[in-house]
This record gives C-alpha cells, structure tokens and sequence, in this order.
C-alpha cells in the first residue's frame, strides 16, 4: 500500500490561517505486478465529531474497510472549530484533487465518492448538495462538476439546522449566524443534480434524531435524485464500524451487530452505481 499525507491548501493555491487543516491522507493500493493494473473507485472519508474534532474511529478503520474491498481509499483532516465555508472548501478540493490526479493513483475519475458520518455526513451531504456554491468557487476557480462526488454515504448524519439538529454541530459550522440555518439545512440544498445518496440512521439514536435522515430522504425523492435509506431500530449514536477496530470489549457491540450491516448494504448501493475496481 501506497501512503501520503497531501496538503490541499498548497495544492491549490489557497491561503491557510490558523486554526486550518486541510490535509489528505491516501491509502492507496500498490500495482500488483502479477495481475494486470486495476483502476479503483476513490473513497473520501470524513469523520464526525461535531464540527469540534475528528472521531478516530470514524477516520482510518473506515478507510482500511473501503480499501479491503477495492477502493483507492482518501482520509480528509477538515478543518474543526470554524464555521462555514472552510470545511466545505477543503472537502471540495478533496474530490477535485483525487480527480486531477487520477492517473497518478489509478483511480477512475468517474466513480469518485465520500462517506461522512454525524457532523462528517452533514460535510458530505453539504458537497453532495452544494458542489456549486459561491464559496467553493471562489476560493478553488474550478468548474463545479469537478468538485461534485458521484455518490455519497452519509452515516447517522446531521441534516437540518432547525430544531431537530445536532446543537453543537450547528452552533460551529454556522458560527451562531441564524442567518446561515436555511443555507446550511442540506435538506434545503437538494436539486435534481445532487449526488446520489446512501442514507443509515438508527431509531435509537439520541445524538442526531433520526428525522435528519428521514428529511433529508424526503428531499432526494422530492427531487428525483436515486437514495438508498436504512434505519435500524437498536444502536446509539456514533457506531462506526461496530467491529473490534472501533469500539472496546463489552461495549454492547453484540447486541448493535445487525447494525454492521450498513457496511455491506452500502457497498451494494455504490456497486449498482459502477463503483468496482476493473483491469
């Protein structure tokens, strides 16, 4: 496996104030030289932890899960603790990065997608809705669709920011601006050219109430877009993985073990969208 860390804001031009991230990690497969070279599907990961850190959890074991099952896999460092449009520059420039140097990591240019999860999947869910927006453009001069993921998975994701969000997660990323809750509410953001979205939630989650992802489905079929939704019934919130990698012996993961599922039922949404590696 290839590994590097890559620096988006030298990549693009772009100015880094304190406080700033913006990096890249890549976990890239080496050519096998007994098979003839694959060109993999890319994985952007984005963890949650409410705009304030990255969940580790939520970060590498999701990345070394996405490149075991063939993806060139992408883990992003956003920027925590400002708000709006910062993360969602360096989110942008993630996609368009992986696709300027898609040779450079067999990837296939086409099938470029990103997983978020809680604050993470409002991040995704933002890109997957508002590739196009002032701020991205802006700061990045490139054409929109380079910025836009062909398909997201959004996990237990903060969605609104009305009265059923994540209070933390909206009180960073819209600086406590109200102005900012209806443009950032990605449920308020979907067009028919949003990307294509698999969506899982829990019943039982009481960190981000489950309506964020049932409003957020409601948005996709409104507007046509294709989505895959799952709510499982048990589980709290920030699951992940639900495997030994992240989360402690005795941690209930037993009885949320259904809920692993998420993993392959995700796979299976991208696969039917052309995500697979292929010689």
């Amino acid at each position: 496996m290839n590994c590097e860390r890559i620096d988006l804001y030298k990549e693009f031009g772009l100015e880094r104030t304190d406080g700033c991230d913006g990096y890249l990690t890549c976990y890239v497969p080496k050519a096998n030289t007994e098979i003839k070279p694959k060109i993999r599907p890319a994985m952007i990961v984005c963890p949650g932890g409410g705009y304030a850190f990255r969940s580790e959890r939520e970060g590498e074991p999701v990345a070394i899960r996405f490149l075991s099952k063939g993806y060139s896999a992408f883990l992003l460092e956003y920027t925590v603790n400002k708000p709006f449009p910062t993360a969602l520059i360096e989110s942008a420039a993630a996609v368009a990065y992986i696709r300027r140097n898609a040779e450079r990591y067999s990837v296939d240019v086409n099938h470029v997608g990103a997983i978020g999860f809680s604050a993470g999947g409002h991040l995704v869910g933002s890109l997957a809705t508002m590739f196009g927006d002032d701020a991205i453009a802006k700061a990045l001069a490139i054409p929109a669709e380079q910025c836009r993921p062909d398909a997201v998975v959004l996990s237990y994701p903060v969605v609104t920011m009305s009265a059923a969000t994540h209070g933390g997660t909206r009180e960073i990323i819209t600086g406590g601006d109200v102005s900012l809750r209806d443009r950032l509410s990605v449920e308020k953001r979907v067009t028919k050219d949003s990307a294509p979205a698999f969506i899982w939630h829990t019943f039982e989650d009481d960190g981000v109430p489950v309506v964020n992802s049932l409003l957020l489905a409601s948005a996709y079929l409104k507007c046509g877009v294709p989505f895959g939704l799952h709510i499982f019934e048990k589980g709290w919130h920030g699951l992940s993985l639900i495997s030994d990698e992240t989360h402690d012996d005795g941690a209930g993961d037993t009885a949320f073990a259904s809920v692993s599922a998420w993993v392959e039922l995700a796979l299976d949404f991208l696969s039917d969208r052309g995500f697979k590696a292929r010689n």
